[in-house]
């Protein structure tokens, strides 16, 4: 055997005994310091036509699965969720952020969290730049409802602006109700703060806010879809380049894994349970009928993929990942 191949060997072999050895043993052979327990930046790139459209994960939090659907007991929302080999008690909510690069520059729906929610969330601006892109490029932001978790991320914790060169595209009936503060009263009780989060958070933006209405073009090739019942003015984006399209659905459903094979079901961020339900049939069915790839905003990272129909439900199929750029 030559020296080459007798060296060559000697290494794989010192690499196979430092793969069997405990992390702790293979760091004070090395010197190394452990890592920390963190995931890799979260982007996701995919191209609807000529646009490209990037999912950015902004992280997640928990809640307990009890009480967080108010029409059916935990019993049987735990078997939905045991289905998808998800855990019985403590519910994952993912935040993802879509970012479409257009001709007229960057346009992102809803802001995330800004880093001022749950310890776990506030990840967008750092995923962002591993994608390559930065807040400041956006030309464009286009919110679909005003929960905390939407638009938190339009200014800083001090009330800056994070989008300094954008226009702010928000819906209509959701500007209208969230900006009356005669609707207090007629708003459920957990969701009242909404009504000085909106004050707060598009006050720095006053003179660059643009009310959208049901049907109307946004942005050449991106129109709102009205969607209400998890809000009032809750609103869907349809994204189309020739015959490519997509939909953002934001917050029609919540987690995929138990709303669509359940749409009948009413969880407790819902402001009109009932239209709420209405509104998740209409738009899942019309995005199955027509095969249109859809984002969502609480759906696992990459948070992309498509919708058809199961049973009297429907289910969520992931995207190839092999189509992505």
């Amino acid at each position: 055997m030559s020296t080459h191949r007798r060296g060559l060997f000697a290494g794989s072999a010192a690499i196979a005994s430092a793969m069997a050895l405990p992390a702790a043993a293979q760091n004070a052979q090395t010197g190394n310091t452990p890592a920390a327990q963190a995931q890799a930046p979260g982007f996701y790139r995919f191209k609807v036509g000529n646009l490209t459209v990037t999912t950015v994960h902004d992280g997640f939090f928990r809640r307990p699965v009890e009480g967080f659907v108010r029409n059916a007991p935990a019993s049987e929302v735990r078997e939905v969720l045991a289905d998808s080999f998800m855990p019985p008690d403590t519910l994952t909510v993912p935040f993802t952020v879509t970012f479409v690069e257009t001709p007229r520059g960057l346009v992102v729906f809803d802001t995330g969290t800004g880093g001022q929610a749950a310890p776990t969330a506030g990840q967008l601006a750092t995923n962002l730049r591993a994608a390559g892109l930065d807040l400041g490029q956006v030309r464009a932001v286009v919110i679909s409802h005003f929960h905390g978790d939407h638009i938190t991320g339009l200014t800083t914790a001090q009330n800056e602006p994070v989008f300094p060169q954008a226009e702010i595209f928000v819906p209509a009936a959701e500007w209208a109700w969230w900006t009356d503060e005669g609707n207090q009263t007629r708003s459920p009780e957990g969701q009242r703060g909404n009504f000085a989060n909106t004050a707060r958070r598009f006050g720095p933006y006053r003179d660059r806010i643009r009310q959208v209405q049901d049907g109307a073009e946004v942005l050449p090739g991106i129109r709102a879809i009205s969607a209400p019942g998890h809000t009032p003015g809750h609103t869907c984006y349809h994204v189309s380049d020739g015959d490519a399209q997509m939909i953002f659905l934001a917050d029609v459903t919540n987690r995929p894994e138990l709303m669509m094979p359940r749409p009948d079901w009413q969880i407790v961020f819902d402001f009109d349970p009932e239209m709420a339900v209405q509104t998740r049939r209409r738009m899942l069915d019309r995005v199955a009928t027509d095969r249109i790839r859809v984002t969502g905003y609480h759906f696992p990272f990459p948070a992309n993929g498509y919708v058809t129909r199961q049973d009297q439900g429907f289910r969520f199929v992931p995207a190839d990942w092999t189509t992505a750029l």
